[in-house]
């Protein structure tokens, strides 16, 4: 086998991160009943905490906010948006979050499948993610999955972010992989890809929308069965 070791990213890669957070702050909204308080549709309320939650991961993957600002900070801006600067139920909404959303379970098209036919195989897998170290491995036990995979590192564990290459030395030292028998799943450009691509790894890039990007990857997919024709 060309590869030997299958790093996944977890969110939007094997999770459905979209779909769970969701769920989760439609729950949140309903159980502080902002609708009633506010007029506001819980549809419009997640479309600004979505703008908010991609820019402020971005600062915190850059280092200029903190975990505990990224929590509170896109509720408190999602309030904003609907008129309604509540910063006590901002700081709540954020711990709530942290607590339902590993509860949910919903996994991308075709993940449990695919992870079924790469252990039949005898694939080493694992897991690579900027997530929280405590919430990432409930959604693994949440989805049924976590027995597939031999580590779970964390940027907690590894001391930095991806893209860093520090990340990336850490997981094979962690693991004794090499670089040129292991292979990156992600779907951000960025963070995956171009993390992966400078550490000396071949990289499938995960692009479920067919969104353009500027980075190529060894291997582009859109829906996870194609990896069955790689691996």
């Amino acid at each position: 086998m060309k590869y030997r070791h299958i790093f996944f990213d977890l969110d939007h890669t094997l999770w459905d991160f979209a779909h769970n957070a969701q769920q989760t702050l439609a729950q949140l909204y309903q159980l502080h009943m902002l609708e009633q308080k506010t007029g506001v549709s819980f549809e419009e309320f997640y479309q600004g905490y979505e703008q908010h939650n991609l820019r402020l991961w971005e600062a915190y993957r850059n280092h200029q906010i903190s975990r505990e600002e990224l929590q509170w900070k896109r509720m408190w801006l999602a309030l904003q948006e609907i008129h309604y600067p509540d910063e006590k139920l901002a700081y709540q909404l954020g711990e709530d979050f942290l607590k339902v959303l590993p509860q949910q379970s919903q996994l991308m098209p075709g993940a449990k499948e695919l992870l079924d036919y790469l252990s039949a195989k005898h694939y080493h897998l694992h897991i690579l993610t900027n997530g929280f170290p405590e919430i990432q491995e409930l959604k693994l036990k949440s989805a049924g999955i976590e027995h597939y995979f031999e580590s779970v590192i964390t940027s907690a564990d590894a001391g930095c972010l991806k893209p860093d290459l520090g990340f990336f030395a850490y997981a094979f030292a962690h693991t004794n992989a090499h670089p040129r028998e292991s292979l990156m799943i992600g779907d951000d450009a960025e963070v995956d890809i171009q993390g992966a691509q400078q550490a000396g790894m071949d990289q499938v890039y995960f692009n479920p929308l067919q969104l353009g990007s500027p980075i190529s990857a060894t291997y582009i997919i859109s829906h996870l069965d194609e990896l069955k024709h790689i691996l």
